[in-house]
């Protein structure tokens, strides 16, 4: 006849049960371990608590000989090998093999985090993340690799460190065939097929593929925090990723050697990426599991395998102008555009960018670091695309053709700015007097005639200039000997310093007008030609102005010519 607790109204059948049922309400714990002091209820549960001392481990898999300390260790274990699922979610559709795996995945439903760290009031679902997470404050790092010796906190850890030795990948994609040595970089990986973001940002809209990469961007862009500091320097960081390669500067031998310039690095990662600085080429290592093409950035390759799999390329599409894009992130980065959104800012000068990458190259600026090398002169650049079109005035290859013209160019801004001339377009406008150009750099130069900036100075007489050209015309008519005339005209055998000069010249030759006034239609064999025209007739602009009396002129020529009559010397031009 069963038996009823008096306390809770459980029934039991005998009298030993209800014994050991009601140490559950007293809280008695009568059997002792003798190595830690540990107490517990029941003897069976002290006996399969002194198996973590003693090692033993009494029941083995018939499939795969592993050992565990508890039948019911090794009954879970089987059901890896069957299969077999046999506890289900009321909630979604989950499914585990063993009752615990079932109750951990229950509080992800209602919230439940039972275990708490009593050092720093964190909450944990399941109680072995708790233990795991104590030795982060504690330091402890209890498991140990029989290969290297390294220690780690963790025994999943531990599993997975040992792949590294084995070059085991045991998790592999279904979609593309790659494999991994962890089942979490595998699902991050499935999601590149998939397209899912499961982690949306609580400040913006942007979504990441990991939780690790929402975390990172929520401080990168939001919040600003760096909570990893290196223990030698001080230095603080977003990521521990980040301070790991870091903490390398200050211990690790440099022992990756660059066969180019004989600088060292302490990863092969760091002198893969400096041997691009010499070539402006990355290395193609991803390769493409259903075709074979290889490719050096992952999110080229993702790109690629779209074109297999039919998933829509650019299916993110902004809601302004209607283009689209590949990613949410360059979406995101595009409708800065539109709102004129900057978010980085650069610590030296204060300028800000719509771009995290813009500001990168900006900092050069202040750094005067230029890490991207031609093989071929030595000339350094600051940016990568810098390089790659100066190795094109080696190789002499034009990529950009104009649809218009003959016209080719081995970037794709010049083809941009050459187009100008067709359409007429002039987006750069100077703001004092309006002026129009159909480039940055003509309008910065054009600037100078207001500021008096003349930034180029020559290094033998000291004479300033406010463009480049007019300094490298300067040092070789003035300073070069005759001798270093080397273009010379094939009609009339006169020599010029420049392939410019020439050119002007044979205008006289040919008869050749080629700038045309956009008012009259006159034209003219110089451009300076035109623009003196334009200012006589037509603008009535005097940009140049006397410093001593302040009478304004249409060239620079009646300006030198006037400065004469200050410096009491006459004007011989012939009238």
């Amino acid at each position: 006849m069963p038996i009823q607790c008096d306390v809770c109204g459980k029934k039991l059948a005998t009298n030993q049960s209800l014994a050991i049922h009601l140490r559950t309400h007293t809280g008695e714990k009568p059997f002792d371990c003798t190595v830690c002091d540990k107490k517990f209820s029941q003897s069976g549960d002290l006996q399969k608590h002194v198996r973590i001392h003693t090692g033993e481990k009494p029941y083995e898999c018939t499939v795969c000989s592993k050992k565990f300390p508890q039948r019911g260790a090794l009954a879970s274990h089987s059901r890896s090998h069957t299969g077999e699922k046999p506890y289900g979610c009321n909630v979604c559709d989950y499914r585990c093999a063993t009752s615990g795996s079932l109750k951990s995945h229950l509080r992800s439903h209602t919230g439940e985090r039972p275990f708490g760290c009593t050092q720093c009031d964190k909450k944990f679902r399941v109680s072995g993340n708790l233990r795991a997470h104590l030795r982060t404050h504690t330091g402890e790092k209890p498991y140990e690799c029989s290969v290297c010796n390294t220690k780690l906190s963790d025994s999943w850890k531990l599993r997975v460190h040992l792949r590294t030795h084995t070059g085991e990948k045991p998790f592999q994609c279904g979609v593309c065939g790659k494999s991994f040595n962890r089942t979490g970089h595998l699902r991050q990986h499935e999601r590149t097929h998939t397209g899912e973001k499961p982690y949306e940002c609580t400040f913006c809209e942007k979504k990441c593929t990991t939780s690790d990469g929402m975390r990172i961007h929520i401080r990168r862009i939001h919040t600003g925090d760096r909570p990893f500091e290196c223990s030698l320097c001080n230095k603080k960081f977003a990521e521990k990723r980040t301070l790991r390669l870091h903490s390398l500067t200050h211990t690790a031998e440099k022992c990756f050697e660059c066969t180019l310039c004989d600088q060292k690095f302490v990863s092969a990662n760091s002198l893969r990426a400096h041997l691009r600085g010499h070539t402006g080429v990355r290395e193609r290592t991803l390769e493409c599991a259903l075709c074979g093409k290889k490719f050096a950035r992952p999110v080229h390759l993702r790109a690629h395998l779209r074109t297999h799999t039919g998933e829509q390329h650019y299916k993110h599409e902004c809601s302004v102008c209607n283009k689209k894009f590949q990613t949410s992130s360059n979406l995101s980065a595009h409708m800065r555009t539109h709102t004129g959104e900057k978010p980085f800012e650069c610590g030296v000068c204060k300028k800000r960018f719509g771009a995290n990458a813009t500001l990168k190259i900006h900092l050069r600026t202040h750094t005067g670091e230029k890490p991207f090398e031609c093989v071929v002169c030595n000339k350094k650049f600051s940016q990568s695309s810098h390089l790659r079109t100066h190795q094109r005035s080696h190789t002499g290859e034009k990529l950009y053709e104009c649809t218009e013209c003959d016209y080719k160019c081995s970037a794709p801004g010049a083809l941009a700015v050459h187009l100008r001339t067709h359409t007429g377009e002039k987006p750069f406008e100077c703001s004092v007097c309006l002026k129009t150009f159909t480039n940055l750099s003509g309008l910065n130069t054009h600037l100078r005639t207001h500021t008096g900036e003349k930034p180029f100075e020559c290094s033998v007489c000291n004479k300033r200039f406010a463009h480049s050209s007019g300094l490298k015309g300067h040092v070789l008519r003035v300073h070069t000997d005759s001798a270093g005339k080397q273009v010379k005209c094939k009609v009339c055998n006169k020599t010029f310093w420049t392939d410019g000069d020439l050119r002007s010249h044979l205008r006289t030759h040919t008869g050749e007008k080629p700038f045309q006034c956009s008012v009259c239609q006159d034209t003219f064999s110089h451009s300076s030609a035109l623009r003196s025209h334009l200012r006589r007739h037509h603008t009535g602009e005097r940009p140049f102005e006397c410093p001593v009396c302040g009478k304004t002129f249409v060239d620079s020529g009646d300006l030198k010519r006037h400065s004469l009559t200050h410096a009491g010397k006459k004007d011989l031009r012939v009238h």
